[in-house]
């Protein structure tokens, strides 16, 4: 029996080595604090990011989400611009800053580039969808198209509600429902659709776990 045993350990011996080398990897992976896969940038602007969303939507304020949003827009770089022209922190478009600016003369001259301006921008945006989605079944959903319409446009979401009426499904619901109907192009889709999921389904429970303050609204999909 003990010869048996031995001669199986010598012919997989390797095998052996490679299963404990990688199950040590795993564990250490699994060790790993959440924050070690946030950008070491987002640090630096977490207490403000925090004091924005607070004065802007509350002391509940879902500053999480907030931060999952930049994460997805810039990557936490201030001076980005994407190759369709959108710039700073949170991605604005040139006229999307302006009329920001406009409609809100307390935030100033626009400044895509600044941080702290863009910061409470966003958040003043994301308000500005939130408020005209009201009729959205619950705060999930609500995020969900709230986000879609920051990414690109709340007309193509309004435009998007009415096709899953059409279809029998409930325009309230954006998960599964409103998401599954548009008439915008294959490639605009796809973004549109990565870009809410990624952000609250992926990114906004990391930087909730990370100790970032509001929680995740759509914890429960």
């Amino acid at each position: 029996m003990m010869n048996d045993i031995k001669a199986y350990l010598r012919a997989n011996g390797i095998w052996i080595a490679m299963s404990l080398v990688l199950a040590t990897l795993l564990l250490l992976e699994s060790c790993q604090p959440a924050h070690a896969q946030i950008p070491a940038a987002a640090n630096g602007y977490q207490r403000e990011l925090t004091r924005i969303v607070q004065q802007e939507w509350g002391m509940n304020g879902r500053v999480a989400v907030h931060a999952a949003q930049i994460h997805q827009e810039s990557g936490w770089r201030s001076n980005v611009n994407s190759p369709v022209g959108a710039q700073g922190l949170s991605q604005f478009m040139p006229s999307t800053s302006a009329w920001i600016a406009e409609i809100y003369p307390d935030l100033g001259r626009a400044a895509p580039y600044s941080p702290g301006w863009a910061m409470r921008a966003q958040a003043r945006y994301n308000k500005w969808h939130w408020q005209r989605l009201a009729s959205a079944a619950d705060e999930c959903q609500r995020w969900a198209m709230a986000l879609s319409a920051y990414n690109g446009g709340l007309g193509w979401v309004n435009r998007d509600r009415r096709l899953a009426t059409a279809a029998g499904d409930n325009p309230g619901i954006w998960f599964g429902s409103v998401e599954r109907y548009t008439a915008r192009a294959g490639w605009a889709k796809r973004e549109n659709r990565h870009y809410v999921r990624h952000i609250l389904l992926e990114l906004t429970p990391r930087y909730e776990r990370a100790g970032w303050q509001g929680g995740a609204p759509c914890s429960s999909v």
